[in-house]
């Protein structure tokens, strides 16, 4: 019976590494809306980002219900940085019969510090082509971030 599972992390947490893992351990396709953002907008959504990371969103859950029922899993591989979108995941998930998963990267605040300073340093150096995180925006996820808790989490990877 194919499933979802949602990546859940801060920002630069290895979410995408950890998504990449399970896809070579199953038939699954990752879906990752940095991926289209990137592709689509660069570095430059402005200020219009959020508007389209909520139309993507819409896009993607769609697209899951038509990869599920051609019998592959699915990797959401999108952060789930709030309490409130996790549990409009799991509603809607449910409510399509399909068995869903919140895998969630836990690392501390000074990996995470880390790890950011390297994905930017990569990105400088064109050797990545992920978001260039700058204080603004660091600063943006580290408020939103609602670490989930532990009744909500199927799989805790630190």
């Amino acid at each position: 019976m194919p499933k979802v599972i949602m990546t859940c992390g801060k920002l630069c947490s290895g979410k995408t590494t950890y998504a990449k893992k399970l896809q070579k351990e199953g038939k699954a396709v990752i879906l990752s809306i940095d991926e289209i953002m990137l592709t689509v907008f660069g570095q430059d959504a402005g200020e219009k980002h959020d508007e389209y990371v909520a139309r993507i969103k819409r896009y993607l859950y769609q697209k899951t219900l038509e990869i599920i029922s051609n019998g592959l899993d699915v990797i959401l591989d999108w952060g789930f940085w709030t309490k409130e979108e996790r549990a409009c995941a799991r509603s809607f998930f449910g409510s399509n019969g399909i068995t869903n998963e919140l895998h969630f990267i836990d690392i501390d605040n000074d990996e995470w510090r880390r790890r950011m300073e390297k994905r930017n340093q990569d990105v400088l150096a064109n050797n990545s082509d992920g978001y260039y995180v700058d204080e603004g925006l660091s600063e943006k996820f580290y408020s939103i971030f609602e670490k989930p808790d532990p009744s909500e989490i199927d799989y805790r990877i630190e």
